[in-house]
C-alpha cells in the first residue's frame, strides 16, 4: 500500500484516538490504542494480499474455471469488498480522490494508477478497461554431485527474464504480450487476445499455452518445482492458434478446443525450425475437458478434487533436416536422449497423437497433481535412395507430486496468499512449503530394435530414466520466493554396456513475480 494511503487512514483515525488520548494519560490505554491500530494495518496487508492473489489469475484461457481452485477468482475485474472498519473506509476516500488527481486531461472519466506489488496498472473509473505492467525472474543455481555430468553443466543462470503488459479492455477483451530475455535468448513467450462472450464461451487467438497437460497449464509462479515433471515432455507447451473454450455448470466443468501450428513434445513454435511458424504446414488439433465435480458441492474436502483429459493429433511429415522430433531432458536440464541423427535421420512421418488423463486434490494445507501422458509417432528412417524403414514409436511418462505449507497456508492449483509475510525486524515469516515427487518417461522398446537400422542408438539413448525429487519452498510474501530442490534420477540402458549412471541434481532460485 502507499505511504499516503497509510497516512490518510491513520488520519482518519487520529479523531476519535485524539479525544481518547486526552481523556487518560495511562500508557497502558495508550498501547492498548496503538495496538487496534496495528491491527487495522494488518488486516489491510491480508485483504491487499487476497486481491493481489486474484489479479494474477484474471487473466486465462478459455476453459480456466475448470482449474481454478475452489475460492479462487474467475473474473478480469475482481469485485472491490465494501470497507467494513474506518481504516478501510479511509483507504477507499483516499483512493477515490487519488482516481480524481490522476486523470488524463480530456477524459470524461476520471482513472486510477496503481502501483504495488500486483505490478503497476492504470484503470478506467468503472473498471472495465484495465491495463497492467508486470514481470517474472527467476535466477537459477544448478550443482550436480554424479559421474555424468560435466563439471560446466555447475552454474548460475537466468532461466527467466519476462518484463510484460496484460490488461482487459471493455470488460471483455483480454490480451498479453510477453517476452523472455532469459537463457541467453529472445523469444515471445505469450502474444494473445481473448474475447470472452459468456461463461460458456470464449474465444483465444495468438500465441499460449495449449490446452492439453496438467502441469503445464499451471502458472508458472504456482510451479511447486522448478522444473516441471517428465509428463510434461510429452505435451505441446506454447502453441500458436486459435482455440475456443468456456465453462459449465458454475465452472465445474470446462472444455478447450483449438488449431494450431503444432510442436514437437515438450516444446513451443519458437523452437520450430523457423521460430513461430508451421513446420510443415500440417495443423495440430489440441482439446481439453475438466471438471471439479464437487465444486459446489457441501462437501469442503472434496472441492478441491478435480479430474480431465487432454490430447492432440496431427499428420506431420519431416526430414532428416527437420525431423520434427524431440529430445528429452532430465529434470536438471540435461539432455538424455534423442533419436538417430545425421543423413539418416529418424524423422516425423505419419501420425502423432497425445492423450492424457490428469486429476488434482487439494485439501488444507494438502496438495496432490497426478497425470499420464502417452505421446505415439510414426517414424522412419531413409538408409538408402531406395531403402526406407518406418514404424510407430510410444512413449509415455507420469508423475506424482505432493505439497504441504507447513505454516497453514490452503494448497490451490493457481493460487494462494501467505499467511504472514517476511520483514527484517517485523513477526512473520512467510509461507515455507516442502514438496515431493516421483516421475518417470518410458522410451518405446520399438525404438532400439533393428540393430543399425534403429531409430534410437541403445549405447547412448536410455530406454527410461525415472526420478525421485524433494524440495522445500519459501513465500517470503506474495511476490518473492526461494526455491531449493534435490533430485536423483536413474537410467536404463544408455550406455555402451549397461546403464547411464545417476543424474544427482541440486537446484536453487530466486525468483520475483509482481
Amino acid at each position: 500500500m502507499a505511504l499516503s494511503t497509510r497516512l490518510a487512514a491513520i488520519a482518519v483515525l487520529s479523531l476519535p484516538l485524539g479525544t481518547a488520548l486526552a481523556q487518560t494519560d495511562t500508557p497502558s490505554d495508550t498501547a492498548t490504542l496503538l495496538k487496534r491500530i496495528e491491527e487495522q494495518d494488518k488486516r489491510i496487508e491480508a485483504l491487499e494480499r487476497k486481491l493481489q492473489s486474484q489479479e494474477h489469475a484474471a487473466v486465462a484461457a478459455p476453459g480456466a474455471a475448470a482449474t481454478t481452485a475452489p475460492g479462487a477468482a474467475a473474473t478480469a475485474n475482481p469485485t472491490q469488498p465494501q470497507p467494513s472498519t474506518a481504516v478501510e473506509a479511509a483507504t477507499a476516500a483516499v483512493s477515490q480522490s487519488t482516481a480524481a488527481t490522476t486523470a488524463a486531461p480530456g477524459l470524461t472519466s476520471p482513472g486510477t494508477i496503481k502501483a504495488g506489488p500486483s505490478g503497476f496498472s492504470f484503470q478506467s473509473a468503472d473498471g472495465a478497461n484495465v491495463i497492467r505492467f508486470r514481470g517474472n525472474l527467476a535466477v537459477d543455481g544448478r550443482w550436480f554431485s554424479d559421474k555424468v555430468t560435466p563439471v560446466t553443466a555447475d552454474t548460475f543462470l537466468l532461466r527467466r527474464v519476462r518484463p510484460y503488459i496484460e490488461g482487459t479492455l471493455d470488460n471483455i477483451y483480454d490480451f498479453r504480450f510477453m517476452p523472455d530475455f532469459g537463457a541467453g535468448k529472445s523469444i515471445i513467450v505469450d502474444a494473445f487476445v481473448t474475447a470472452r462472450l459468456q461463461p460458456w464461451l470464449a474465444l483465444q487467438a495468438g500465441k499460449f499455452k495449449g490446452p492439453v497437460g496438467l502441469e503445464r497449464l499451471q502458472p508458472d509462479q504456482y510451479n511447486r518445482f522448478m522444473e516441471l515433471g517428465f509428463p510434461s515432455a510429452l505435451v505441446p507447451n506454447r502453441d500458436l492458434g486459435v482455440q475456443v473454450g468456456g465453462d459449465l455448470l458454475h465452472g465445474a466443468l470446462g472444455y478447450a478446443v483449438g488449431i494450431f501450428d503444432g510442436t514437437t513434445d515438450g516444446n513451443s513454435t519458437d523452437a520450430n525450425a523457423s521460430p513461430d511458424v508451421d513446420n510443415d504446414g500440417k495443423k495440430d488439433t489440441e482439446a481439453r475437458l475438466f471438471a471439479q465435480p464437487f465444486l459446489n458441492s457441501g462437501i469442503p474436502a472434496l472441492k478441491g478434487f478435480g479430474i480431465g483429459i487432454g490430447a492432440t493429433y496431427v499428420r506431420s511429415t519431416g526430414s532428416a533436416t527437420n525431423t520434427l522430433l524431440a529430445s528429452y531432458k532430465t529434470p536438471g536440464q540435461n539432455t538424455f536422449f534423442t533419436y538417430r541423427t545425421g543423413t539418416t535421420a529418424t524423422f516425423a512421418d505419419g501420425r502423432r497423437e497425445r492423450w492424457t488423463p490428469q486429476a488434482y486434490y487439494y485439501a488444507g494445507s494438502f496438495g496432490a497433481i497426478a497425470e499420464y501422458v502417452e505421446s505415439s509417432q510414426d517414424v522412419s528412417r531413409q538408409l538408402a535412395p531406395a531403402v526406407k524403414r518406418s514404424g510407430r514409436i510410444d512413449n509415455s511418462a507420469y508423475q506424482l507430486s505432493l505439497s504441504y505449507f507447513l505454516t497453514g497456508e490452503t494448497e490451490t492449483y493457481n493460487s494462494f496468499t501467505p499467511l504472514t509475510t517476511f520483514h527484517p525486524g517485523r513477526p512473520g515469516w512467510g509461507a515455507w512449503e516442502v514438496v515431493a515427487r516421483y516421475h518417470q518417461l518410458e522410451i518405446d522398446n520399438d525404438a532400439f530394435t533393428g540393430g543399425g537400422s534403429s531409430f534410437a542408438d541403445p549405447a547412448t539413448a536410455p530406454r527410461k530414466a525415472r526420478a525421485v525429487g524433494v524440495g522445500v519452498n519459501w513465500y517470503l510474501n506474495q511476490n518473492v520466493k526461494w526455491m531449493l530442490d534435490f533430485e536423483r534420477t536413474q537410467f536404463e540402458g544408455g550406455a555402451a554396456s549397461g546403464d547411464r549412471p545417476d543424474e544427482k541434481a541440486l537446484t536453487t532460485r530466486f525468483a520475483l513475480t509482481f
